[in-house]
């Protein structure tokens, strides 16, 4: 494919990740995806959840790892740099997260993870690892950009604060379900704030990212990861108010401190 060609591609699939934020949010503020504390019946075949996470996060690896080194940015230090933050995540998330989700699986019972959401998890990982692989490597103009560290420096520590709530959060979780009883409270650092810290520490991961690139790609990866998952956190802090009615703090907002 001529560069000209990809460059034309690239575009569209840029426009198709704005396009597709209204349809998301709007959906799932009317419909909650049916996995984890939200799972129900009647969303076809079910996957484990360790082997459902590993298979839809695969192409941020993979993909990425493919489609860099073919950019002309390739071989520049600035360009190791700035998608070292972005693999690092999807490495976590499409392996260790998984492996620990197994060793969970010894002690809890999880329902399964719908192979159709699963797929379309799928979908937006190839077009977004593609979208972020190729500004990184190809399209970013990195030799002429004189705030590059600057930015890099800022965005990096937004997004290793998001990434050390996401990961503790998560994890805290995990630990929850695993003492077993089915689920709990949960208490203690970020949480005493907000219902769901995981989801506001990704949510702060991808704006750290979005700096870091300066792009429309990091844009719109940062505004699509709010379509997704603020509507999920309203949705898990109701769930939170009417499981454990009297018993929830109702100081605590879904996502973002006092405010949502």
């Amino acid at each position: 494919m001529s560069l000209f060609l990809d460059q034309q591609f690239y575009n569209y699939c840029l426009l198709s990740l704005f396009a597709i934020t209204l349809p998301t949010i709007i959906s799932l503020l009317f419909l909650t995806a049916p996995y984890g504390k939200h799972h129900r019946p009647g969303w076809g075949p079910s996957l484990p959840p360790p082997l459902a996470w590993f298979l839809m996060e695969s192409p941020t690896l993979w993909l990425t790892l493919l489609l860099f080194p073919l950019g002309k940015n390739s071989p520049s230090p600035r360009a190791a740099a700035l998608i070292s933050p972005f693999l690092l995540h999807y490495l976590h998330r499409t392996l260790l997260y998984p492996l620990r989700l197994l060793r969970g699986r010894k002690t809890t019972t999880a329902p399964g993870f719908p192979a159709s959401v699963a797929a379309m998890a799928f979908a937006f990982n190839l077009l977004n690892a593609y979208l972020q692989a190729r500004w990184v490597s190809e399209y970013a103009d990195l030799s002429e950009d004189r705030w590059f560290w600057w930015r890099m420096g800022a965005g990096a520590a937004v997004f290793a604060g998001g990434a050390a709530a996401n990961i503790s959060s998560d994890y805290a979780l995990l630990a929850l379900k695993e003492k077993g009883g089915g689920y709990r409270v949960p208490k203690g650092g970020l949480f005493e704030w907000v219902s769901c810290p995981n989801y506001l520490g990704e949510i702060l991961e991808w704006a750290g990212w979005a700096f870091m690139t300066w792009s429309w790609a990091g844009l719109a990866f940062f505004v699509y990861t709010c379509a997704n998952l603020v509507p999920r956190a309203m949705a898990n802090h109701r769930w939170y108010l009417k499981k454990f009615a009297g018993d929830y703090p109702t100081n605590r907002k879904a996502i973002i401190p006092f405010f949502c």
